[in-house]
Parts: structure tokens; C-alpha cells; sequence
């Protein structure tokens, strides 16, 4: 509070009425900017006071936070916030008197995951302990940018290491398969000698030879710049024809299929193969997180300027180390898992111009979001009228 407002206020039995009224005018004017400064500010401030009950917010905090806003004046702040998670740790927080600094959590705001960081801070004055500021942030694209750099970053050193080591490995397996066959010929020539356990070793070799095979042309597939044939196609029949083709596997998995494609969806420039190798991948994940079966949605939608495809289970779910590494190469969870195939997603996604996002907590399942921009097919031509030219 300004020196001579609280001067004025010192002296208030002897003020008149009109300089009463062009003190509340001034407080009046004062508070206004102030309000007008808060609900400018990106981050969200939620203030409570020292009986931890909810006494100010800005427009931010009512953006960014599920909370109940003006319903929630007066109570205890955690019991105005409808999340769950945020709550439980705000009312901790605040009942023991801890500084938290940083503290994020993952929500869903309109299908979309937001990382919101939490800061938990005294609210002092004149060096005595008036309640809480909470300080909120969105960082859900400062997260974004670090991790798109940690994948660019290993993705280019996958490619490094690629030309090398993947055909120094695929050439002696080709050769140790051609071997392999000759062994078996040889066993087949051999009369009057037991030869069944050798053949069945054989057959052992043989399946692991195939395996490394696969995991090395995978592998080789990642890192190599993708020769994508980008065409006008619609999306709903693609996922269509690859889900038909999955409905069996689907089926004996106990998994249900639940289909919402929005109709009339704009034209989009895609590769057909690629976006069915992209879902085909999310698809055996969400079956693998569902060992005794669940429920996979697949929708598509618009939304503004881009196709949104949303692929959601009900299976274990991730936790928040894990949500933030799987599209990293080589990271798995999955005894024989390569760690290759979100790390194949994501390439794809981007050689589409798209981005990927996927929300998920352990036991509830996750949801994977792929948004494809719409082709801008209008040009839009300077008008000529009024425009004199020389000759």
C-alpha cells in the first residue's frame, strides 16, 4: 500500500467526505490494475490465507487449473481443486507448511496432455506469515521441445552408428543362416544315425538367427531417411482396412473394438503404407497392456486446422519415468521388445508434418493423439483493384 494511503488512513477521523471519496477512488484504482496486472500474466496465482481457505485466483489459474473457481471461495484451496492427484498433494503441502518448488503433474485439458509445475510458497508480509501463493506454469511445451531435442538427438546417433554396426551384424547371420542350411542337409544325408536332438538344436538356431534378423532390419528401418510418398487420401478408410485386418488378433486377445470416425474429414497428404505400420504399432502395443483384455477406441476427429486420430486403452498404463522415455530408441518394457517400435511412430508422425502426444497413468491406460495439419489449399491473390501501373 502506497506511504500516503496509509498516512490518510492514520488520520481518518479528521478527513472529509471528499477526500474520504478520492481515497477510495484512488484504493479503488489501484486494486483494478492490480487485478488487471494479475490476469495478464501467463502463469496461474492461487493465494490462500492462513487458514489454507481459497482467497484470490487470476484468469490463468482458472484457465490452466480443473478447479471450481468463484464456487470455490472460502473453502480449503485443495478442496476446490477437482483433480485429484493436485489436490492431495496441495492439501500436503499446505498441512504441513513445506516450500515445493517445481512440483509437475500431467492432466487432460479437452484431450490434450498439459504438464503443469507447481510452486507452493509463504505468502509474507512485513516479515510475518500471511498464507500460501501457488504458483502455476504450463510447461507442456518446454517439456515438449526437451524431449523433441533428446529424440532428434538420438536418432542421430542411431543413424551414426547404423551403417556400421547393422550390417557388420547382418552379414555374419546371413552367413551363420546359409550354414545352418547346409548342417541341415548334411543331417538328412546321414543313414543309421539318430540325428533328432541335433535337429531340433538346429531349429533353435535357426528361430534366434531369424529374430536377430528381424530386430537388425527393424533397427535399420528406424534410422534410415524414410522414402515417404506423401498423396491425397482420406484417413478414416485406412484405419478401417488395417483394423479389419487386426479383428481377429483384436478378438482372441479379448480386446473390443470401439470406432468413432467423425465423417467428411478433409483430404490429407499421407503415405499409406507408413500410417498403417504407425497404427499398427500403437494398436499391438495397447493389446500387449491389455494381457486379460480391455476396451481400444480409435476416433478421428477436426479440430481447427489439423485431423486429430486419438488410439486409447484401458490397459496398464505408464508411469511418468516411463511416459517420458518411450519414444526413445531401444527403450522398452517388454521382456523381447526391440524399443523400436514408437520410436518408428514417431518418425513417421513427423515425416507427416504431424505431432504425437500420448496421456497415461499406471492402471487407467493411455491415450495416444496424433494430429495431421490439413493441406491450405487456397491461395489468396493481392488484389490489383486501385493498383496504378506505369508503362
Amino acid at each position: 500500500m502506497r506511504k500516503f494511503i496509509r498516512r490518510a488512513l492514520d488520520k481518518w477521523e479528521k478527513l472529509d467526505t471528499e477526500k474520504i471519496h478520492a481515497l477510495i477512488s484512488d484504493l479503488a484504482s489501484d486494486n483494478e490494475r492490480m487485478e488487471a496486472v494479475l490476469d495478464s500474466v501467463s502463469d496461474g496465482l492461487l493465494v490462500a490465507d492462513r487458514e489454507n481457505r481459497l482467497v484470490m485466483f487470476n484468469k490463468s489459474a482458472e484457465r490452466l487449473v480443473p478447479f471450481e473457481g468463484a464456487d470455490g471461495y472460502d473453502s480449503a484451496l485443495w478442496d476446490s481443486v477437482t483433480d485429484d492427484e493436485i489436490a492431495a498433494f496441495i492439501r500436503e503441502t499446505l498441512t504441513s507448511q513445506e516450500t515445493v518448488r517445481d512440483r509437475e503433474f500431467t492432466i487432460d485439458r479437452g484431450g490434450k496432455a498439459r504438464i503443469l509445475s507447481f510452486t507452493v510458497l509463504p505468502l509474507v508480509h512485513s516479515g510475518e506469515i500471511r498464507g500460501t501463493v501457488v504458483h502455476v506454469e504450463d510447461v507442456s511445451e518446454k517439456r515438449g521441445r526437451e524431449a523433441r531435442l533428446r529424440r532428434a538427438e538420438s536418432l542421430a546417433s542411431l543413424t551414426t552408428l547404423a551403417a556400421g554396426v547393422a550390417h557388420e551384424i547382418k552379414n555374419p547371420l546371413g552367413s551363420i543362416g546359409i550354414h545352418m542350411q547346409l548342417i541341415q542337409k548334411a543331417l538328412t544325408r546321414l543313414e543309421g544315425v539318430e540325428t533328432g536332438s541335433i535337429e531340433e538344436y538346429v531349429d533353435v538356431v535357426n528361430e534366434e538367427v531369424e529374430r536377430l534378423n528381424r530386430i537388425v532390419v527393424d533397427f535399420l528401418f528406424a534410422v534410415r531417411p524414410m522414402n515417404t510418398v506423401l498423396e491425397d487420401a482420406q484417413l478414416n478408410p485406412i484405419l478401417r482396412d488395417l483394423l479389419e485386418f487386426m479383428r481377429y488378433e483384436l478378438e482372441e486377445a479379448n480386446v473390443i473394438l470401439e470406432e468413432e470416425f467423425a465423417d467428411e474429414l478433409p483430404m490429407l497428404q499421407l503415405d499409406q503404407k507408413f500410417i498403417k505400420q504407425a497404427v499398427l504399432n500403437l494398436v499391438k502395443n495397447a493389446i500387449g497392456a491389455m494381457p486379460n483384455g480391455g476396451t481400444l477406441s480409435v476416433s478421428t476427429r477436426q479440430n481447427g486446422d489439423d485431423v486429430i486420430l486419438k488410439i486409447a486403452d484401458t490397459g496398464e498404463g505408464m508411469s511418468e519415468e516411463v511416459l517420458n522415455k518411450i519414444f526413445e530408441p531401444y527403450f522398452t518394457t517388454r521382456d523381447f521388445g526391440s524399443g523400436i517400435g514408437l520410436t518408428l511412430v514417431y518418425k513417421i508422425v513427423k515425416e507427416h508434418m504431424g505431432e504425437i502426444s500420448v496421456v497415461s497413468q499406471e492402471g487407467k491406460g493411455s491415450t495416444f493423439e496424433i494430429s495431421f495439419p490439413i493441406p491450405q489449399r487456397e491461395q489468396h491473390l493481392l488484389s490489383w483493384k486501385g493498383v496504378e501501373h506505369e508503362v
